[in-house]
């Protein structure tokens, strides 16, 4: 009927990388990579996001190292350290954002999460942030589902699993491309940019 408001979403489905953590790979490979020229090429043509990218889509470094080291075997070391290492590139929470999914939790309200991250690596990133990892009640992980944001098919799974339906949930992004799919998929998208703005945004439904 016009005139007539949709409701408010009620529970909160996150991005990982870059909403509640610091995810910075060149940063890491820079305290090993003295040389700018060097590290410029391995950040740009090695270590590519692109590259890194078929991890998020399910395919096992062991697979993707080799391929890589064969095409570039003086980085053949910090190609194997992006594996052995990756734990380290993600850095600490964002500020203000343990704060944020502490009092939303203690609001009540459910906390759900869609995140692009390799089958492999996510293991050891959830036990080292279980603190707040344990707040959430599902989290879909692309290397697991082997559906990668923006895909259409991972927001259409997440709802499924999480027992959402359109309109239920905001989803917090820090990518416009990925908030504009899950708003097409039924969730209520918003682009983060940092922990105060999201804060107000959540007043603004009266989950916070």
């Amino acid at each position: 009927m016009a005139g007539v408001r949709a409701p408010a979403p009620t529970s909160v489905v996150f991005d990982v990388g870059n909403v509640l953590v610091d995810w910075n790979p060149r940063a890491f490979f820079a305290r090993h990579v003295t040389d700018s020229a060097r590290l410029d090429r391995l950040m740009s043509e090695v270590l590519t996001l692109e590259w890194h990218t078929q991890h998020d889509a399910g395919r096992d470094f062991a697979d993707t190292s080799a391929e890589r080291i064969a095409l570039y075997p003086d980085e053949a070391e910090n190609i194997r350290r992006w594996g052995a290492d990756f734990g380290e590139t993600i850095g600490d929470l964002l500020p203000g954002m343990a704060d944020l999914v502490a009092d939303l939790d203690a609001a009540g309200v459910p906390l759900y999460a869609i995140t692009n991250f390799s089958h492999e690596f996510w293991p050891p990133f959830r036990a080292r942030e279980a603190a707040l990892f344990d707040r959430f009640r599902d989290v879909v992980v692309s290397g697991e589902v082997k559906l990668i944001k923006p895909d259409p098919a991972i927001y259409g799974l997440a709802l499924e699993r999480f027992g959402l339906v359109p309109g239920e949930a905001l989803f917090v992004d820090d990518r416009q491309d990925n908030v504009e799919a899950g708003e097409r998929a039924g969730l209520v998208g918003h682009r983060f940019v940092d922990a105060p703005a999201l804060r107000a945004a959540l007043r603004g439904y009266d989950l916070i």
